[in-house]
């Protein structure tokens, strides 16, 4: 009975341990200088914030909270330790993507390859739209521009 007992310990701790060792973001509580930023931009939503080290070291820290606009759409807003807003996400659907990537879209892939469609909005103020594309057992970005030209086309890990 005592064998049984550590190997299901041994078992849970291994997984455990798997799981942090995946790129899996676990969900955390960002300072009060976040919390307040999004609160100030986004009163009255609840979100799911989770952490993302960046940068060429990754010693910068991302803070993600994910939230439901309306019982259809979800949005991310990322910011940085010091509650700067990074970027904003916008799910959308396929009709409020620009007409040129639209057709770009139509001719390049299949219709079941569309995954999910985002307008971003970076630190810059600088609108693009992302279209997660799955193609041969790959995920890929699609980016477009704010006119909806193609821009570069990313593959995720």
């Amino acid at each position: 009975m005592k064998n049984v007992f550590f190997i299901a310990v041994f078992l849970c701790s291994s997984f455990l341990m798997a799981q942090e060792g995946t790129n899996m973001k676990k969900v955390v509580t960002p300072p009060e200088k976040v919390k307040f930023a999004f609160e100030k931009e986004y009163p009255g939503k609840t979100p799911v914030w989770s952490e993302e080290y960046v940068g060429d070291d990754n010693d910068e820290i991302r803070y993600e909270a994910k939230y439901n606009v309306d019982q259809k759409t979800k949005a991310t807003a990322i910011y940085d330790n010091l509650g700067v807003l990074k970027a904003y996400e916008l799910q959308i659907p396929l009709s409020k993507l620009p007409q040129s990537a639209q057709i770009y879209l139509k001719k390049n892939y299949a219709a079941k390859a569309v995954k999910e469609i985002a307008l971003v909005v970076d630190y810059k103020k600088t609108t693009t739209y992302e279209v997660g594309i799955q193609k041969d057992g790959k995920f890929y970005d699609v980016v477009f521009d704010k006119d909806g030209d193609f821009n570069v086309t990313i593959e995720k890990n």
